[in-house]
């Protein structure tokens, strides 16, 4: 039965024609204070694609929009400050002929600021600009969510755009009492049924007696839903009592549980891969997640059971989650390979900005030699073969101050993680491993800049006593993009290195991106990194890449393209693409 409807299905697309509406030409003259493409994306003009730059430009108009297109072209006129706009439309049964006299504008004669909060960065407008409606509405809207962030809810903001047509100016009169700090009141919750009140309070940011913001409401909402235990909240911010507003949260627990999902890709590293994972949200009741992820190549097989359980301990008032995993994995490095089983508990707190992590790990690991070099690429030395078993407890920090994690244009990002444990193979011998991370994000207009920086080292008491692929190295979307993931091992030169794990690593990437057209954004960057054998030594040769990228902005964060070079041989390159910011 399945198979007949599957059939019926790709049928009916298959057969399905595609629905062309009826439409005509477009042409403007006249037009001088806006280009034709304003014009035409205020008009819902259709025109050919950024990418079909081998076609002729013919913008058309829809046929069901031409009734109403005087009327949309003077309220377009209108919300940018031209008031008197003459507009003459010549059709026929292919085209349609505008044309356009714009007469004098709306200027600002005076602009009147009455407040006890600084709001003059809010309003654009200066005077003597044309008065832009769009632009007013705006700044008013900035002003009430700049109070709300600061906790000011009982403000009283009177804001008014006096026109006189007949002299085509405006005064502009801004009012502005700023009122009382407010506070997060009693929270309530409603609709919990297996999930206890402590899992949901451990994610409200917005707690009882904390100065009320805007931001601490969506930092809850995006914590709530980061459980996966819910299919709707709601969150009530509405009341207020004397600058005290409650919060009342309404929820409706997930209904389907059972999250699978199954695919096929390619990987800058691994190559074409197949993948599946299978998810168990609220299992068992409290937002308990059950995972088990899969996934096969040429060059890895992984195999990991993972479970989580949220406010798992409250000590002190501060909820602790509790996570473990054990699995399996098969990995194919440049010279070697790492066979690897592993088990990891740990405890974790989480604020939204802070998160730290601490746990112990297991680790048993086989390294054997592997003839997969490059041509040309000979082992200088043999790698460490052999069989080891780690244990270490580990503590891993990290502060987020970036305004997004998706695609950010301000702030900074701090990460520090540290392990300190046991190698055996024949004797059990300490080593420390430390990396540090920070992250800088600034815009300027439309062009943000970004500078990431990041340190390692490996401290061991007896030397080569690590698996090889414990130690640091290089390569990839986060590191440097001239070369794949982890290719980049210990640096003998600015254009050479060897397939050897490195003790001590530094790296540092610099890049800038500016939007081309819509929601396609071009990138140059620079990566440098230097992967020295002994620890702590931060005096070894830099191999440094610049390149070229573009970014097309989706709702899930950046899909990414890169082509770096290394800047000493060009003929070093690597290419590179993912889903999100490398910063």
């Amino acid at each position: 039965m399945y198979k007949k409807i599957l059939f019926l299905c790709l049928f009916s697309f298959l057969m399905a024609e595609e629905v062309v509406l009826p439409t005509h030409k477009i042409h403007f003259t006249g037009q001088k204070h806006f280009d034709t493409e304003a014009l035409e994306d205020a008009l819902d003009v259709e025109n050919k694609s950024f990418f079909q730059f081998w076609k002729k430009d013919d913008p058309r108009i829809k046929d069901k929009l031409l009734p109403t297109l005087e009327e949309t072209i003077k309220s377009f006129y209108s919300s940018e400050g031209f008031y008197d706009v003459e507009v003459h439309i010549k059709e026929n049964n292919t085209s349609v002929d505008v044309e356009l006299k714009e007469n004098e504008p709306v200027h600002i004669k005076n602009i009147e600021i009455e407040s006890d909060y600084n709001i003059s960065d809010f309003i654009p407008m200066k005077k003597n600009d044309i008065f832009r409606a769009k632009s007013f509405i705006s700044a008013k809207n900035k002003m009430i969510d700049s109070l709300l962030q600061s906790g000011y809810c009982s403000y009283d903001l009177d804001t008014k755009a006096y026109v006189d047509l007949d002299k085509h100016t405006v005064n502009l009169k801004y009012h502005l009492s700023k009122g009382g700090i407010c506070t997060f009141g009693k929270l309530t919750l409603r609709g919990l049924k297996t999930i206890k009140d402590d899992v949901v309070i451990s994610r409200v940011r917005a707690l009882e007696g904390k100065q009320f913001n805007t931001e601490l409401v969506q930092d809850t909402s995006n914590a709530l839903y980061g459980l996966h235990a819910f299919d709707s909240i709601l969150i009530n911010v509405d009341r207020k009592f004397y600058n005290v507003i409650p919060v009342d949260i309404r929820f409706e627990e997930i209904s389907e549980p059972y999250h699978m999902e199954v695919g096929a890709g390619y990987d800058t590293y691994v190559g074409a891969r197949v993948h599946g994972e299978i998810t168990k949200y609220n299992f068992l009741g409290d937002a308990q997640q059950l995972n088990l992820k899969a996934s096969w190549s040429q060059k890895e097989q992984l195999l990991v059971l993972s479970y989580f359980k949220p406010a798992f301990l409250n000590l002190f008032g501060y909820y602790i989650d509790f996570g473990a995993q054990i699995g399996y994995s098969n990995l194919e490095f440049d010279g070697f390979q790492e066979e690897k089983s592993f088990s990891k508990a740990y405890l974790q707190y989480d604020s939204g900005r802070l998160k730290l992590k601490a746990g112990m790990a297991l680790e048993t690991i086989n390294i054997a030699a592997l003839d997969n070099l490059n041509t040309g690429q000979e082992l200088e030395q043999a790698v460490n073969e052999g069989n080891f078993v780690l244990a270490y407890p580990y503590v891993d920090f990290v502060y987020d101050a970036r305004d997004s994690k998706l695609n950010p244009k301000y702030g900074y990002y701090l990460s520090a993680y540290t392990e300190m444990g046991l190698s055996r193979e024949e004797n059990a011998d300490a080593y420390m491993k430390i990396q540090l991370e920070g992250r800088i994000i600034y815009t300027f207009s439309d062009l943000t800049l970004a500078a990431v920086g990041k340190v390692g080292v490996i401290d061991e008491e007896s030397e080569n006593s690590l698996p090889e692929s414990r130690y640091f190295f290089g390569g990839g979307s986060y590191s440097n993009r001239a070369y794949g993931f982890r290719e980049m091992g210990i640096i003998t030169s600015t254009t050479v290195d060897t397939i050897y794990g490195a003790s001590s690593m530094l790296n540092l990437s610099l890049e800038g991106d500016y939007p081309i057209w819509g929601d396609l954004y071009g990138a140059l960057f620079t990566d440098n990194t230097m992967l020295t054998e002994q620890a702590y030594n931060f005096k070894g040769e830099i191999i440094s890449s610049a390149g070229v990228g573009v970014r097309y902005m989706t709702p899930i964060g950046p899909f990414k393209l890169d082509v770096g070079f290394n800047v000493n041989d060009p003929g070093i390159y690597g290419i590179s693409f993912q889903i999100g910011q490398s910063f």
